[in-house]
């Protein structure tokens, strides 16, 4: 089983099967208190595990994980870092491989299994970066191995601008407000499956964060 997390936006925790099924999810909206609920959501979502898929009534039974999947954003320095340092750490305390997702693409792949049948377009997951700005990713369908193409890499972009870009390219706007964990989880399980890597290890940040050490680099993420 694969244990996603993600505080690119609020905080959510999962634990999916290889195959997609969802055995549970604990989520908070909260865009600022990470580091407050993740240790909850984390023990929540374990213990809900154990009973089996979502609606499921059964005994509990062990869970082993053998993923831990963490959403790299595009977030907020700090949100982000605390989703990023939970997966790693929880990873590191049982010797499991940590799959790097970019939230967006969890994002992008709920959108598309929530209509399988739509008609393929190009559409942009828009998300919050605060500021006055919006992170956005291109997307346009599900490749062979159910993840979904990326056709142009995550940006900002300032609020009274985007709409008028993503126009010109004939690209729909999908604004997220949370990405679910288990789509987070569901991604990295096919990535495992197809032997692929979504993206490197580092977060994406898109913006400096607003403190940096004397010496730090400026620029911190893509």
């Amino acid at each position: 089983m694969i244990l996603g997390i993600d505080t690119s936006l609020g905080t959510a925790v999962a634990v999916v099967e290889p195959d997609g099924v969802v055995r549970s999810e604990a989520a908070s909206a909260d865009p600022l208190a990470h580091a407050e609920v993740i240790g909850v959501l984390l023990e929540r979502a374990l213990a809900d595990a154990a009973l089996g898929p979502v609606g499921a009534t059964s005994a509990p039974t062990a869970v082993e994980i053998t993923h831990v999947a963490a959403g790299m954003g595009p977030g907020p320095f700090t949100g982000l870092r605390v989703g990023i340092a939970a997966a790693r750490a929880f990873a590191l305390a049982r010797s499991l491989p940590v799959v790097a997702v970019p939230s967006h693409d969890a994002a992008a792949l709920a959108v598309l299994l929530a209509d399988p049948h739509a008609p393929s377009e190009p559409f942009a997951v828009v998300t919050d970066a605060r500021r006055r700005e919006f992170a956005y990713t291109v997307y346009d369908g599900l490749d062979d191995d159910g993840l979904p193409v990326r056709i142009a890499e995550p940006a900002l972009s300032p609020r009274a601008d985007l709409d008028d870009a993503l126009a010109a390219r004939g690209v729909r706007r999908r604004d997220i407000a949370a990405v679910p964990a288990s789509m987070v989880a569901l991604a990295a399980a096919r990535a495992v499956a197809a032997g692929r890597t979504l993206t490197g290890g580092e977060p994406l940040y898109l913006r400096a964060p607003d403190v940096t050490l004397p010496g730090a680099p400026k620029k911190v993420g893509a």
